[in-house]
């Protein structure tokens, strides 16, 4: 639209009557939307350095796709490409619903349910849901790799969940054939939970939550709770100059002493919970106690995907904006 059509179709907007502002006001916030995800496809189209085909450098434009999204042709193998040629959001037919998607599950406010976010946005379920597996892939970046300084390291624990499973289906149709899985059904846990074994149960994952005072956050499922297993998850991320705020695990003692850090042991007894005004992990216990509220309303997800849903509540603890998730994908 040239600029002398534009003004003129500005100044009829105090001619329109509050139904038609209404209806004005959805379609432009519909437009929005749409150009919100055409920048975010288009800017990490601009940032490609070279044809995602063949690498040649040589590019030039090539029209439009039908989502009004800026095509490419490269110079050298004649194939064209836009900003989500070869990722996993290649084949999106909407990607400004994809994009509202990513951003309901970056909202400082709980997260929509499955359900809610299919109606809202009139697609099915399932969309939504495949949609959500790829955004919580593309989350596996926001946790810390490096942390120094005064650091915290405490675990938490999530019960096991086969959640979608076949296996008690399959053994009560032939017993004979299929073992019985091992694990428990859901009436079987009580309203106590389940029963320790040797202080605790096996159907319960350990986390290691890892954060410093910088605002570097990790959470990471670890195979067990023995020595070796804290141990060698946490060799790898603590500076050799840091300061390691614990509980009294062996694991971290093992670490502290083959580092050669200064480590302070933080007791669950009533004053013993603060070594020194400046060395406690109350940040972690803070960390420990959103990841409840924020796990909790979806009852338990499926072990099998539980490290999406570490690397999911730690994008929205440090606030990562939807755009650079989409142009990440």
């Amino acid at each position: 639209m040239k600029a002398h059509d534009f003004r003129k179709f500005i100044s009829r907007f105090d001619d329109l009557t509050p139904g038609q502002v209404q209806d004005a006001a959805r379609q432009i916030t519909e437009v929005r939307r749409k150009t919100e995800a055409i920048i975010a496809i288009e800017t990490r189209a601009q940032e490609r350095a070279s044809c995602p085909h063949c690498g040649h450098e040589g590019r030039v434009r090539w029209g439009r796709t039908r989502t009004n999204i800026q095509r490419y042709r490269c110079e050298g193998c004649a194939r064209t490409f836009t900003g989500r040629t070869g990722s996993v959001a290649q084949h999106l037919h909407r990607p400004d619903l994809f994009l509202e998607v990513v951003k309901d599950m970056l909202d400082p406010r709980a997260p929509s349910s499955i359900r809610q976010l299919s109606r809202r946005l009139q697609r099915n379920k399932y969309t939504i849901w495949r949609w959500r597996m790829i955004i919580l892939g593309a989350f596996s970046g926001a946790s810390s790799d490096i942390f120094a300084g005064i650091v915290e390291a405490d675990e938490t624990y999530q019960r096991e969940s086969r959640k979608g499973s076949r296996e008690w289906v399959r053994y009560l149709r032939n017993k004979g054939k299929y073992p019985k899985p091992p694990r428990r059904r859901w009436y079987e846990y009580g309203k106590r939970g389940i029963p320790m074994l040797r202080g605790l149960s096996r159907w319960q994952l350990p986390i290691l939550t890892v954060a410093d005072r910088s605002g570097a956050q990790r959470f990471q499922r670890i195979p067990g709770r023995s020595k070796g297993a804290v141990y060698t998850a946490l060799l790898p991320l603590v500076a050799k100059d840091a300061v390691l705020c614990s509980d009294g695990h062996d694991g971290y003692s093992a670490l502290a002493e083959s580092r050669g850090i200064e480590h302070f042991v933080i007791k669950a007894k009533p004053g013993q919970k603060m070594a020194s005004p400046t060395h406690h992990i109350q940040n972690i216990n803070n960390l420990h106690s959103r990841y409840k509220s924020f796990i909790r309303p979806f009852r338990g997800p499926a072990s099998k995907y539980l490290e999406g849903y570490l690397d999911w509540f730690v994008a929205r603890v440090s606030k990562v904006q939807p755009e650079d998730v989409l142009r990440a994908l």
